[in-house]
């Protein structure tokens, strides 16, 4: 059993000071408080594991929020855990949403959501292959965007999300320093959601052997919302690479490199990415 309190307080001045004459323009002066209780409870029994937490937050401006989970874990197999879990999740608007700039709003809500899960990993061959398997569902309200109100652009508790999807992924240790991994997502969107994909593979090599170290990978995105008001998506593949090498114990050397297809995408619309790039650099560790 673990239990506490927390407590957050933010804020400050912000303001435009112009370059011309000196005059400073008030943005904001302003302060909130954030404090929650909380406790967690997990006990064995058997092959069965029980979660269950609750916290109770209370923000100036919001109010007061209940966040509950809970969860199960029953180890059905050897080395392999079936795994159930509910949780409310919540975020309050932040200062600059509230209160700064031209589409803040004073009035904003706190975004609120649910999430479900499903889940089964297991290791063999001793731990060298690893698999798991991951369904979930989130339904979200009061999710922040702009809109319009009056005529003129705002900040609005406007959107909701609901979304349902699989997630799984792979590992093999194989030997002599390699490793080869992989996973795969797909997202159903019963509301668009800007900058997620329906679809993302990945598929990666990696190397060790004393000093050297590399890796490199290949990622697929297909159905990536890059925008909702006009529906906009866009489908792309990123090759990058990572190699590195340890000249003593504190200095490493790296060279990297990123869309080395030189891909022409955007993650937002109106946002492009950068083509293939190219860097190299060195860590120093004291």
């Amino acid at each position: 059993l673990t239990a506490g309190i927390d407590w957050q307080r933010f804020g400050g001045r912000a303001w435009n000071r112009f370059t011309a004459d000196g005059r400073e323009e008030p943005i904001v002066d302003q302060t909130e408080d954030e404090i929650a209780g909380y406790a967690d409870f997990r006990q064995s029994l058997g092959r069965l594991t029980v979660d269950a937490g609750v916290r109770i937050d209370h923000h100036t401006r919001t109010g007061t929020e209940w966040v509950p989970q809970a969860g199960i874990s029953l180890r059905a197999a050897r080395d392999g855990a079936l795994k159930a879990m509910v949780s409310k999740g919540f975020r309050n608007p932040v200062l600059r949403e509230l209160y700064m700039f031209g589409v803040k709003n004073p009035d904003l809500k706190p975004e609120r959501l649910w999430n479900y899960e499903l889940s089964w990993t297991q290791r063999l061959a001793g731990g060298s292959v690893s698999y798991g398997v991951n369904l979930f569902y989130i339904e979200g309200e009061d999710i922040i965007r702009r809109g319009r109100a009056d005529g003129r652009n705002i900040l609005l508790n406007q959107a909701r999300i609901e979304n349902w999807g699989a997630e799984a992924d792979a590992a093999w240790r194989i030997g002599g320093g390699w490793s080869v991994n992989a996973n795969y997502s797909w997202l159903r969107m019963e509301y668009p959601v800007p900058a997620s994909p329906e679809h993302k593979l990945y598929a990666g090599v990696d190397f060790s052997r004393r000093r050297w170290k590399a890796s490199t990978g290949v990622q697929y995105i297909h159905g990536l919302y890059t925008s909702v008001k006009p529906v906009a998506k866009d489908n792309f593949v990123l090759w990058n690479a990572n190699v590195t090498f340890r000249v003593t114990r504190w200095l490493d050397l790296f060279v990297r490199g990123e869309n080395l297809l030189a891909q022409r995408y955007e993650i937002n619309a109106g946002f492009p990415m950068p083509k293939a790039t190219a860097l190299g650099g060195m860590n120093v560790n004291f």
